[in-house]
């Protein structure tokens, strides 16, 4: 949908007649909105709009100005981009030290498997600049000398270089709600854990001390719930008796670039969305299939399942329960 449309986003702080302000300002230069998309959260505004400006009584130069305008009355930041700016959709790379998932990403775009540019990399620490400038690729560095992030900074870059999506390679910071908000199902992560087990920081580490005897990694769009967003990939791996967490490392992160390539992949060519915290192929999203390939599906057991004890105790005349009859509460 969004490659024929034009796309407009507002953010800001919240406050009465911001959605209204704009519709009315496209109904009057015959505009049609063919997708809405709003929320606040922490206090921010933000609304996604799709519109087909294919017949509107303005040009494009006169509508980006009154929205301007519009931005500056309202005191919130609205952006335009028409289907003509988003022929080549540009990626930004999020990087901190590790290398391996960049690496995946430059190798894959080299080869022209990648269906995107990768217009910029930026860090919160200065680590990965040779391997960005190795494929000639623009590295800034936004963080300070504890690599804390100035987010009015990468905001800024992310503009510059008018980005459609942001790929988080091992970022290893959190995102503020400002730019979660402003590239909404646009930011990918790669985890590494089987979401939602061991969110958060040190995830090998957790494995490992948890006893667990799979582990595995989790490409997932990110929401300002941290590690929760909806999942896109994962990958599974053996742990095996004392393996060190750097043992661990070492099995998961070629794991971790697959996943994250194969998410990224899924993405640009419009394959998944979401609904309801949940990622599902779009049609005509060919033979791909989302969680364990087929064969390894076909190879779990079908049976026994409940149900058995009824038919013997009914005979014939059994029915299948329903969710009223199920326990108030089970020993799961």
């Amino acid at each position: 949908m969004t490659r024929e449309l034009t796309e407009i986003t507002v953010i800001g702080g919240d406050k009465t007649g911001l959605i209204a302000r704009v519709t009315t300002l496209l109904f009057e230069r015959g505009i049609n909105i063919e997708d809405l998309d709003q929320a606040v959260r922490e206090g921010i505004f933000r609304m996604t709009l799709h519109a087909d400006t294919s017949e509107m009584v303005c040009t494009e130069e006169t509508l980006r100005a009154a929205l301007d305008e519009l931005a500056d009355d309202l005191g919130v930041d609205i952006r335009i981009r028409f289907p003509a700016d988003r022929e080549t959709k540009q990626i930004a790379v999020l990087v901190t030290r590790e290398s391996h998932c960049l690496e995946a990403l430059f190798e894959a775009w080299a080869n022209g498997d990648l269906g995107a540019d990768i217009g910029v990399v930026i860090g919160n620490r200065d680590y990965l600049r040779p391997l960005a400038e190795h494929y000639d690729v623009p590295f800034h560095d936004v963080g300070d000398e504890k690599g804390s992030p100035d987010e009015d900074a990468l905001l800024e870059l992310l503009d510059d270089y008018e980005v459609d999506l942001i790929v988080l390679a091992r970022y290893m910071r959190i995102l503020g709600p400002n730019v979660v908000f402003r590239y909404e199902d646009r930011i990918i992560n790669i985890h590494p854990s089987l979401l939602p087990a061991f969110p958060g920081a040190a995830a090998y580490r957790q494995a490992k001390e948890e006893g667990v005897r799979i582990a595995g990694v989790t490409a997932h769009y990110v929401t300002t719930d941290l590690d929760q967003g909806p999942i896109i990939a994962q990958r599974a791996f053996n742990v095996p008796d004392d393996a060190s967490v750097d043992e661990l490392k070492a099995r998961g992160q070629p794991l971790e670039a697959e996943a994250l390539l194969e998410a990224v992949q899924l993405h640009l060519n419009d394959d998944v969305t979401v609904h309801r915290g949940r990622t599902s192929l779009r049609d005509g999203a060919g033979d791909y299939q989302l969680g364990m390939p087929e064969e390894a599906d076909r190879a779990n057991p079908d049976r026994p399942i409940d149900g058995k004890a009824d038919v013997l105790r009914n005979g014939s005349d059994a029915v299948e329960e329903t969710d009223s009859d199920a326990p108030v509460q089970s020993d799961d």
